[in-house]
């Protein structure tokens, strides 16, 4: 197993999931003035700059879903996709250890540790959280596949993953969470946010990663010479 791939997995995932928090605690110590938009540019921004670092070492999955999704297309082996979703996961939660040492303790617990979770509108029901993590996941893993994985692509995929990213916040924050990784609500949820409705992001977005992953392969990669 690549060692050097599984750190760069774990810093990766580590920052998405500090900033990704961190961000949501701005807003909230703002009085909103980070805003929606704001919190889906810091998720973006941290995946771009991440997967850019650390996509030449490890290809930049910094999310389970990604990993698996990549593992159904025969894009990595089940030993590294193994050791990849661990790293994961283990940096979401180590994440979560130091941000509690970066920002007020009163200020977190208000914000639910930043877990994504259904929204507690009256008309939002779980089948639309799971049904909107997993459209939300199955475009992020096509612009993954389509930027990164693809050998005809350009090699700008970590600019345009944050991208699909921000767009999917944007769109499922006030629904889902637009979690679209199940190591982004791991973390927070096990430390302190809830572990309510967890099945809905593990199963949202393995479901949509597969599914982009299947659609990409077979219908439009290009074949090898």
């Amino acid at each position: 197993m690549n060692f050097k791939a599984l750190i760069a997995e774990f810093v990766g995932t580590f920052t998405l999931v500090f900033i990704g928090v961190g961000a949501i605690a701005a807003d909230y110590t703002t009085g909103g003035a980070v805003g929606l938009t704001g919190v889906a540019l810091a998720h973006g921004l941290a995946i771009a700059v991440m997967i850019s670092a650390v996509v030449a070492i490890s290809g930049g999955h910094l999310n389970p879903a990604v990993t698996i999704g990549l593992l159904s297309a025969g894009k990595i082996d089940l030993r590294s996709a193994l050791g990849y979703v661990i790293s994961q996961c283990l940096a979401a939660i180590v994440a979560i250890a130091v941000i509690k040492l970066c920002v007020p303790a009163d200020v977190l617990w208000d914000i639910q540790y930043g877990v994504p979770a259904v929204s507690d509108a009256p008309e939002i029901t779980t089948i639309m959280a799971l049904v909107t993590e997993i459209v939300l996941t199955f475009f992020l893993v096509f612009v993954v596949y389509g930027t990164a994985v693809d050998r005809r692509a350009p090699k700008m995929g970590g600019l345009f993953i944050g991208l699909a990213v921000a767009m999917g916040i944007m769109m499922g924050g006030p629904i889902s969470g637009a979690a679209m990784n199940p190591a982004r609500h791991l973390g927070p949820a096990l430390l302190g946010g809830g572990m309510q409705n967890t099945w809905i992001y593990w199963a949202g977005p393995i479901i949509g990663a597969i599914l982009a992953a299947q659609v990409y392969k077979n219908i439009l990669e290009g074949k090898p010479a």
